[in-house]
C-alpha cells in the first residue's frame, strides 16, 4: 500500500471512528500515518481508586493505536486483528494527559507489529506496549 499523507491517514482514521470504549475514555488521535500514530488520552477519568493511571488504560491507548496503524497498512479488503499485546508500567501519571506514539517495528502482508510508547506531560515515559496484529481478508471476501 503506498504511504498516505499524514492528513490523509488522520482522515481516514477519524471516518473509521475509534471505537466506543476509546470514545468514552477521551481519546484523541493527532497524526495517523502508517509510520507514527500519536494519540493522547487524559488521565482523569483513567485512573485506579488511589488516583494512578489505570494500566489498563495505558493497554487501551497503545492497542488502539496499534490496531488502527496495522488497519491501515492492511489496506482495503483486508483486516487486521490483534494476536498479542504486551505492556510494561515504567511510571505512573497521576494527571494532564499521557501521549502514546505509535511506530512500526515490522509490516508484514499477513503481520504487522507495533511498538507503542506512552509519555507523561513531562516527556517521561510511563509506558511501553507491543502488539502484533495477523491480517486476513475482510469478511465477505
Amino acid at each position: 500500500m503506498s504511504e498516505p499523507t499524514t492528513d490523509a491517514g488522520l482522515d481516514w482514521a477519524t471516518a473509521r471512528g475509534m471505537g466506543a470504549l476509546a470514545q468514552k475514555m477521551g481519546m484523541e488521535f493527532l497524526e495517523f500515518s502508517t509510520e507514527r500514530c500519536v494519540a493522547t488520552l487524559p488521565v482523569e477519568g483513567n485512573t485506579q481508586p488511589v488516583g494512578l493511571m489505570h494500566g489498563g488504560a495505558y493497554v487501551v491507548l497503545g492497542e488502539s493505536l496499534g490496531s488502527m496503524a496495522a488497519n491501515l497498512h492492511a489496506g482495503p479488503g483486508r483486516l487486521a486483528v490483534g494476536v498479542d499485546i504486551n505492556a510494561t508500567h515504567t511510571r505512573s501519571a497521576t494527571s494532564g494527559v499521557v501521549t502514546g506514539v505509535c511506530t512500526p517495528v515490522h509490516l508484514g502482508r499477513s503481520i504487522t507489529v507495533h511498538e507503542i510508547v506512552v509519555t507523561d506531560d513531562q516527556g517521561r515515559r510511563c509506558s511501553t506496549i507491543r502488539i502484533t496484529n495477523m491480517i486476513k481478508d475482510a469478511p465477505g471476501r
